[in-house]
Order: C-alpha cells, then structure tokens, then sequence
C-alpha cells in the first residue's frame, strides 16, 4: 500500500477500507494476507503473512500515511515476500495500491528521475520472477506511471479513479479468480 502523501489521505482511507474487505475474503477463502506500506524512505512489513483478521485490523489501525514515495523500496520488498511464500508451495498475488509516482530512490534519497528508473529496475525484477501482480491505480486521474510500472512487472494495470472500498475489493477478487482459471 503506497501510505506516502501522494496517495493522499483520503485514497488511504479507502485502500485501508479496501484491505479490510480483502481481508475478511481471505479469511473465508483461507488464504493469508501480508501487508507492506511504504512511505517515507523506504518500505515496511506491518503485517507477515497470516489468517487472522485480529492482527490484520491491528495493523490496517496502525497504517501511517505521508511522506515521500519510496515505490523501489515497497516493490522490492513485494517481490521478496512473493517470492517467499512462493518457496512454501502457495500461488502469491501481490497487489499493489498505488498511483505509481514515486519520489524516493532505492538508496532512501531524493529526486524523482532515480526514483522513477529504480521503481521501474525492482517491476522488471519482479515480472522476471514470475510473481502475479495487480497495480491497482488509486489516483484521482488514471496516471501512466502506474501503467508503466504494471507492465514492467508484467502485471495488470486496474485505474480506478473514483473506485470505493468495495470496488477495489471486487477488483482484487476480480484478479484472483483469474489467477485460479490461468
């Protein structure tokens, strides 16, 4: 979840409510749920994969929003959890909920051109490990940032500018039962 200022307070508000719905699905389906956000400088595991919806709303409370955008930091780190799970026998999907504007490098430094170069190096790597990924763009505006970065990861772009809670849900769904039909 990009929680950056970028991603504005009120997009976090509903990618958080997003993440709930996503939650309790997964839940029912019994699945786990892993959450990263990245802000600031870099990105951070809130929640390690589990089942349980008491830590999952724990740490969805905990959220923090602001600050730079550090999109290398969150998809490397996306892709070495994916890759993780992966290694135990489960099919991961890693859903990103981002515009795709990152102003943060790798390294935790400044200046948007790295940033971009970087954010685009770690999709690539991602899409070369042969990860499932949805970018769902949670822009106002559908941004192609957000598409490029979808394609560098070999993924799928969902744009969802006025998308609630419930149709990010329905997109994740969307994107599973994909997943499950591939």
């Amino acid at each position: 979840v990009d929680a950056s200022g970028s991603a504005a307070l009120a997009r976090l508000a509903e990618a958080k409510g997003a993440v709930e719905l996503i939650l309790a699905q997964a839940y029912v389906k019994r699945s786990e749920v892993a959450l990263i956000a990245f802000r600031g400088t870099g990105a951070d595991l809130l929640l390690a994969p589990t089942r349980s919806l008491t830590r999952a709303r724990r740490a969805l409370a905990e959220l923090p929003g602001g600050g730079g955008t550090p999109l290398a930091a969150g998809v490397a780190m996306a892709r070495q959890l994916g890759l993780a799970i992966a290694v135990r026998g489960a099919t991961p999907l890693v859903v990103f909920l981002t515009d795709g504007s990152g102003n943060i490098a790798i390294d935790g430094t400044p200046g948007r051109p790295q940033a971009r170069e970087d954010a685009m190096a770690a999709g690539r790597q991602l899409g070369a490990s042969g990860l499932d990924a949805l970018v769902i763009d949670i822009s106002p505006r559908p941004r192609p940032e957000a598409e490029q970065l979808a394609q560098a990861m070999r993924g799928r772009y969902l744009p969802l500018p006025f998308a609630n809670a419930a149709g990010l849900e329905r997109a994740v769904a969307a994107a599973q039962q994909g997943l499950a039909t591939a």
